[in-house]
């Protein structure tokens, strides 16, 4: 009777410990701020009374699985050497208690201690990445919005070299026509000679302006994924050149999006460490590959509907261009346009 008395207060006491520490890990896995450190805190050392007291060392593992969730670097190996002490220590103050059962399940302690050991470096590098991951797309959103803000900036201050000044003489000699017009016809009609001479001017300024917004060259189009692909801590391969002088600008525009649109499809989706980017060119002929080590398109681009790949084959069929993708090895995507120049007189 005693027997079984003593049996169901130890059950009681493993059943309160086990909800004890339940509750512990609950509120250690919603926890983000300084209660993680004290919800594991509390885990630990009931992993440590259930170990010594009744051999349960399970707990270990789901413990390791808590510390791999903190995020700061210092706090992770302050509460990974508490783990590991408190662990290690029940278990040797285990086996003095209960040696006949610590050796039964030595294989299985083994195993435990292993997964205690590995598991919060696995899951705090897990962790680390998704974070790292997270902080590179919202780095790419920054630089894209920067990039934007900046052509606005240089837009701005070529409409006002180009304009402003021309402008400001527009009204000023209007003006001064004005006041001419019964004073001096002669002069007033010289004013507005001025006046159509500086507008044909602006016009022809601000047409050349436009003209090369919209002309984009291949080089300076591999300049600005040379920075992306640094920012997104790839590394970039480049075979060829691409300075092509010879080829008509809208050739050279639509390769230079194109070119654009397939490093953005790199830079979001393939998760790569090493980015190609080979261009050839023939008589009649101009070749564009680009070539990842990253997880593919079925593993990474498709899972995006708005992945650039429609875009990127739309703009490649403007220009009379094949498109080929291939998904082995990372990401592969073949350019091919032909040169078709103007008709010379």
């Amino acid at each position: 009777m005693i027997f079984d008395t003593s049996q169901k207060l130890e059950s009681s006491i493993a059943i309160a410990i086990l909800l004890l520490y339940l509750i512990c890990f609950r509120f250690a896995y919603t926890a983000t701020n300084g209660l993680l450190y004290l919800w594991i805190a509390f885990g630990m050392a009931i992993n440590a009374v259930m170990t010594v007291l009744f051999g349960y060392i399970y707990f270990a593992f789901f413990t390791a699985f808590s510390i791999g969730k903190i995020h700061h670097t210092v706090g992770f190996y302050i509460m990974y050497g508490l783990h590991i002490a408190l662990t290690v220590g029940s278990v040797i103050g285990g086996f003095f208690i209960e040696t006949d059962v610590f050796i039964q399940e030595l294989p299985l302690i083994v195993v435990i201690l292993f997964s205690a050991i590995m598991g919060p470096f696995y899951l705090y590098s897990e962790s680390k990445s998704k974070r790292l991951q997270g902080a590179l797309q919202t780095a790419n959103a920054r630089i894209s919005e920067l990039s934007i803000y900046e052509e606005r900036q240089r837009i701005a201050r070529d409409l006002h070299d180009t304009l402003g000044q021309k402008l400001s003489m527009i009204g000023l000699k209007s003006d001064l026509a004005v006041r001419l017009v019964q004073k001096d016809p002669n002069a007033a009609i010289q004013e507005l000679n001025d006046i159509r001479q500086t507008s044909s001017i602006a016009l022809k300024e601000v047409r050349e302006m436009v003209s090369n917004m919209k002309n984009v060259k291949l080089q300076e189009e591999m300049q600005h994924v040379q920075q992306i692909l640094k920012a997104a801590d790839i590394r970039l391969k480049v075979e060829g050149n691409p300075q092509f002088d010879t080829i008509p600008t809208m050739l050279s525009n639509s390769l230079s999006m194109c070119l654009k649109e397939a490093v953005n499809n790199v830079v979001r989706h393939s998760q790569a460490t090493e980015c190609s980017v080979a261009i050839s060119q023939t008589s009649d002929m101009i070749e564009l590959v680009v070539k990842d080590n990253g997880i593919g398109i079925k593993k990474g681009v498709k899972r995006n509907t708005s992945n650039g790949l429609n875009g990127l084959k739309e703009r490649v069929e403007f220009v009379n261009g094949e498109l080929e993708v291939k998904d082995k090895d990372g990401t592969f995507i073949k350019i091919t346009v032909p040169i078709v120049r103007p008709p010379t007189e």
